[in-house]
């Protein structure tokens, strides 16, 4: 079991190499945080949807938006479109659970807005909808997919293909992608900020 454990380390370690080789992946990373950054500072928002872990990871990075990361700033609009209970039953329910984001974009996106769909697959039925929700609308698209991009690779503004088919793999890809996103919009907009706070209470 300590081999298997191992070895476990080892393939989530092997992926993360290639992603460093990966230059178009690195730099579509680079052009969603951009993104990102220019919906904030047209006073817009980001909204994030998943399924199952990647339902978490959703509310993992509206988390790190909404709260901090590297350094203490004000909060960033960001909803991860998985939280509220009452209406995902209600809309499930109502009209069928592949409408449960599309109906939130339609409800709560604004032009402007970003919407971030994570699936492995690149096939959940809801997101896809969610994605045509935003395009009617004209909310930019980012999707965190697996190898292929599956039908996400067509619907998205950008769309960040791990290349790996292994679900565990790609949700460990998509969090560190996401952190990563994360940093670079907080730097962009805050550093400068930050370090000069900083520099006042070294003084």
């Amino acid at each position: 079991m300590l081999d298997y454990i191992k070895a476990e380390i080892q393939s989530s370690y092997k992926l993360k190499k290639e992603l460093i080789t990966d230059l178009n992946l690195m730099a579509k990373v680079l052009e969603v945080a951009q993104k990102a950054v220019t919906v904030y500072r047209s006073g817009h928002k980001i909204l994030i949807a998943g399924n199952g872990g990647s339902a978490a990871d959703a509310q993992h990075l509206a988390a790190e938006l909404v709260g901090r990361f590297n350094f203490d700033r004000p909060g960033l609009p960001a909803l991860a479109l998985t939280m509220d209970t009452s209406i995902l039953t209600a809309v499930g329910n109502d009209y069928g659970f592949e409408q449960v984001f599309a109906r939130q974009v339609a409800a709560n996106g604004q032009a402007g807005d970003l919407f971030i769909g994570l699936s492995t697959s690149g096939n959940s039925g809801n997101i896809i909808q969610a994605l045509r929700a935003c395009k009617e609308r004209g909310i930019t698209t980012a999707g965190f997919t697996g190898k292929t991009g599956g039908k996400m690779a067509d619907l998205c503004d950008v769309c960040l293909c791990v290349p790996s088919t292994e679900t565990p793999r790609i949700q460990e890809a998509h969090i560190m992608i996401g952190h990563i996103i994360c940093s670079v919009i907080e730097k962009t907009l805050f550093w400068a900020e930050s370090a000069a706070v900083n520099e006042d209470r070294s003084n």
